[in-house]
C-alpha cells in the first residue's frame, strides 16, 4: 500500500514528515521490546508521522512522540500508581483530550493490526479499528467517538 495516495485521499489538508529510518524503527522495538507490526513499519518508511488541519493536529504521532509518549507512559510514577500498566500497549496517536490510540502487545508481539483507545478517566481500553488504515479513516471521518 502506499500510504500517502491513501492518506491524500481522504486528508485534504495533511502534511507528511520525512521517512523514519531503518535505526529507528530498530531502535523502537528495541526500546519497548516489541516486533512492530508490518503496516506501521511501512507507514514509518513512506513517512514519519501525519499531521492535518490549520493548527497541525497529528494524526499519526512522528517516532520522536512515540518513544517519548510511551516511555513516560511506563515509567512515570504518577502513571504506575494510576492506571493498570502499559506494557501491555504500544501508543501511536491520541485523541486531543488526554486519551490515547495504540496497538495491543501480547508477549512482545503485536499479534494483530487492531487499534484500541485508552481513557484518561477510566483507563479503560476499548477497541476502536481493525487496523491502521481503517483507524486513519474511521478517525479522520469522526467515525470513532470517544
Amino acid at each position: 500500500m502506499k500510504w500517502r495516495n491513501f492518506i491524500e485521499s481522504i486528508v485534504t489538508d495533511c502534511k507528511f514528515n520525512p521517512p523514519t529510518t531503518e535505526t529507528t524503527i530498530a531502535k523502537i522495538e528495541d526500546m519497548f521490546q516489541v516486533k512492530l507490526p508490518d503496516e506501521l513499519k511501512n507507514f514509518l518508511r513512506e513517512t514519519n508521522g501525519v499531521k492535518y488541519s490549520e493548527y497541525d493536529l497529528p494524526l499519526i504521532w512522528n517516532t520522536d512522540l512515540f518513544q517519548q509518549e510511551n516511555y513516560n507512559m511506563r515509567s512515570e510514577q504518577f502513571f504506575k500508581e494510576m492506571y493498570m500498566p502499559f506494557d501491555p500497549l504500544l501508543f501511536i496517536a491520541d485523541a486531543g483530550n488526554g486519551d490515547l490510540f495504540g496497538y495491543r502487545i501480547l508477549n512482545g508481539v503485536i499479534d494483530n493490526c487492531d487499534i484500541y483507545t485508552w481513557n484518561h478517566e477510566d483507563d479503560s481500553r476499548t477497541w476502536v479499528a481493525p487496523s491502521l488504515q481503517v483507524f486513519i479513516e474511521w478517525w479522520y471521518k469522526g467515525q470513532i467517538s470517544i
